[in-house]
């Protein structure tokens, strides 16, 4: 399956990523899912405080 997402790594310690994958399955998302999710919330959270992120084609694409 084609897909326009960037893939990355992150590192975590064991024990939040035990307990963030404990989230996921209660939410029935998988743990890629999840972290997703939290991240839109956190940006979401961020721009209602500090006004919205501008994005242009031209920063997501050098």
């Amino acid at each position: 399956m084609a897909t326009n997402k960037i893939q990355t790594g992150i590192r975590f310690e064991p024990e939040l990523l035990y307990k963030i994958t404990v989230v996921a399955k209660e939410n029935k998302r998988s743990l890629n899912a999840q972290l997703e999710y939290i991240a839109q919330n956190c940006v979401k959270e961020y721009e209602a405080s500090n006004g919205k992120i501008p994005v242009t084609d031209e920063l997501l694409y050098k």
